[in-house]
Parts: C-alpha cells; structure tokens; sequence
C-alpha cells in the first residue's frame, strides 16, 4: 500500500484521507527518515493533521546525495535526436545534488544560457544500500527502491551540446526540481512501473506525454545491474531514469546535418545555436512548467509539479 511524503522546511508529513499528518521524528535527511519507518506508518494513522494546501513544500530528496541519471532512455527521445534506438548503449551522467530544488520553487535561468530545456523524469530513491558487486535481479530490484518522484532534468543546451558537458549543464541551482511527493510503493506496485504515464506542460501546453511500457529502453532493473558493477548508491540517493519525445531540443533536418558536417566545429556549433534560439519551446521568464507521473487508472499518482523560470 503507497504511503505519500511531504516534506517542509520543518518537518516530514504524511498524506492521509483527512490531511497532511506530521511524522514525529527528528530526521533531517531522506535517509534518515527512510531508516524509521515505523514512525512513518504512526504517522498515517494519526488524527491529527493540517491542510496540505497550507504546506509549503520543499524537495522530499534531500541534499547532499548521489544524484545519478540516465541518458537517451527513451526509444521516442532518441528518433527525436536523430538516432536509432536499437544502437543506443546504457549510458549515466552525474549530476550535482546542489541543483534539486523544491516542486514549487523559481527554475533559476542563469545569464548565459540561452537553450533552457526541460525533460520530465521518474525518480528512483534508493531504500536499501546498493553496494558495488550486489546481484541485482528481476526478482529482488524492486526491494533496493523505497520510492519514486516526479523530477525534471533541465538542462543548458548551448553548454551541454558544444562542450559535451552533461555534468556542467544539468548541474545548476534549481535545475532539478524534485516532488511534490516521496511515493513510498511496496513490491508489488513498484512492478506496475511500465504502467507510468509522464507528462509535462509548458504554460498549458502538453509537451510530453509518453507510457513507460511503450517507450522506455533500458527498466530499473537493468540499470540497477549495470550501476552495481561501479557505482555505490544508498539510502536516499536518486537515479533519474529518462524522458521522452518532446523537448525543445530536436534533430536538425538530414540536409542540414549533412551540411553541418562540412563545416569546422566551432562554426557548425555557433550556426546550430543561432537556429536553436529562435525556437520558441525553449524556456524563457515566466514560463509555467508542470509535470505528472502516474497510472492511468489513478491506482499510482507521484502528484503534480508546478514550477516558474525566472532569470537570475
């Protein structure tokens, strides 16, 4: 049974039928708090609770912690960039966990970038340690993960392109909003992870909208499997998994790229950009940018982000 944390400045909160009820508990980290959770289930059970509208919610992932991601997961996401996804390769990127911020916080554009990008992702938080060498399988994946958010990897196209600097570009303050909400799932609901819907919207418009089942290349368990061959993850630690078509980065036309490959790189870099600034779809001051991720039935809602851009 799914159990919805909330997260303030002050205190952990759990969702119930009758509000937010408050988690008695000193933890001040993800972790921590993952490590108690009998008073998690207290929680849910008190009559006790406040109206969640008055929340003012922060990240439910807190910082520091590993912050992993995988690129080009998505078969949709990989024809949008001129690719064939039957060649694509497990592939991860780090980024800092300085860059999450809250579900309703300003996404902080910093001056020189020009290509601001947004990229809907289903959070992965880790609930037990995964060291290197562990034996991940289709039957255990599930019990290394407590949890999954709502996460939206922005990104600094005309830093990450030209450079190939995925670390610089997507590591910025704010350009991981994370929540609203921690959906703690059991095992048997975390195995209706294919049954995930993404969608994002920009001012209203809907941008992606992608089934995990349909699209996704490379599941949890096989990035799980490939992580645990070099890279320690613990409690508390977040894997972003992806996103799909529908990003304001797209391949330029065949001809064009045909073009482009005749010309030195700084050229070709500084031509693609001027192009890629008359795009409208790139993010701009005063942007709504909103995100869900769930079920179609309702059965599993990680809840809707609401986030402004604003320059720095």
């Amino acid at each position: 049974m799914s159990i919805t944390l909330l997260r303030t400045a002050d205190a952990w909160w759990v969702r119930t039928p009758r509000g937010a009820a408050r988690v008695e508990t000193d933890a001040r980290t993800t972790r921590e708090l993952l490590a108690a959770p009998e008073k998690i289930h207290t929680a849910s059970s008190s009559p006790t609770t406040v109206d969640e509208a008055t929340l003012a919610l922060q990240s439910p992932v807190t910082a520091p912690c590993r912050l992993v991601a995988q690129m080009t997961n998505f078969a949709s996401h990989v024809k949008d960039s001129g690719l064939d996804p039957e060649t694509i390769p497990l592939t991860f990127f780090r980024k800092t966990s300085g860059s999450i911020s809250g579900p309703l916080d300003h996404i902080v554009r910093p001056d020189h970038v020009r290509c601001l990008d947004y990229e809907v992702e289903i959070g992965l938080v880790l609930g037990r340690e995964l060291p290197v060498g562990t034996h991940v399988t289709e039957e255990n994946w599930t019990s290394f993960v407590a949890g999954l958010v709502v996460t939206n990897d922005v990104s600094a196209r005309d830093v990450q392109l030209p450079k190939t600097q995925f670390f610089e570009s997507k590591s910025y303050p704010t350009f991981t909003p994370v929540g609203p909400s921690l959906v703690l799932l059991d095992q048997d609901e975390l195995k209706r992870f294919g049954d995930l819907r993404l969608r994002l919207w920009v001012n209203g418009e809907l941008r992606q909208d992608s089934l995990v089942d349909d699209d996704m290349i490379y599941p949890p368990v096989v990035a799980l499997q490939a992580l645990s061959r070099f890279q320690r993850l613990d409690v508390g630690d977040l894997l972003l998994t992806g996103t799909p078509e529908g990003t304001a980065l797209s391949a330029p036309p065949k001809p064009v790229e045909i073009i482009a490959a005749l010309l030195p790189p700084a050229l070709k870099w500084k031509l693609f950009f001027q192009r890629q600034e008359r795009n409208p779809k790139y993010l701009k001051a005063g942007d709504l940018v909103e995100l869900a991720i769930g079920t179609d039935d309702g059965a599993i809602d990680l809840g809707r982000q609401r986030t402004v851009v604003r320059s720095a």
